[in-house]
């Protein structure tokens, strides 16, 4: 087993929105998920799966600072040009120093809130998303 020393945490984690640090990120969720069709043929009772391609998708999850996730997209949801958006994640191994870093682009930002906050309590954003591609940058 790896010494205790080995073991990632989510605290040495970093998220940039095109190339802006996002200070207030409390989790970050980035999933490739295949698509698959199935295929029974004759004289075979198995039904195989063939790869057709993939989807991604994700939240960002924050703690409100700032205006941030309004400012992005509210005008693109209004006027119907969506800007063009690249999210780089970093995990670092503090032991190692050696990171695990991925890049998704041609990210969509699905829904976001226009208010949300209640008394005597910190603001939280969770932001989903839909990417196009993914490109793994570095590997621990």
């Amino acid at each position: 087993m790896a010494g205790t020393n080995r073991f990632l945490i989510g605290t040495n984690g970093a998220v940039w929105v095109n190339g802006q640090k996002l200070s207030n990120i409390t989790k970050v969720e980035i999933k490739v998920t295949g698509t698959f069709e199935d295929v029974n043929v004759v004289d075979d009772f198995a039904t195989h799966s063939v790869y057709t391609g993939y989807s991604i998708e994700g939240t960002l999850t924050m703690k409100k600072i700032d205006s941030f996730v309004l400012k992005t997209l509210a005008n693109s949801y209004a006027n119907g040009i969506m800007p063009d958006i690249k999210i780089v994640s970093r995990l670092t191994d503090k032991s190692t120093g050696k990171n695990e870093r991925t890049a998704i682009t041609n990210v969509q930002f699905t829904e976001f809130y226009l208010a949300n906050f209640e008394s005597k309590g910190l603001i939280e954003e969770a932001v989903p998303f839909k990417a196009a591609y993914y490109e793994i940058l570095d590997t621990i």
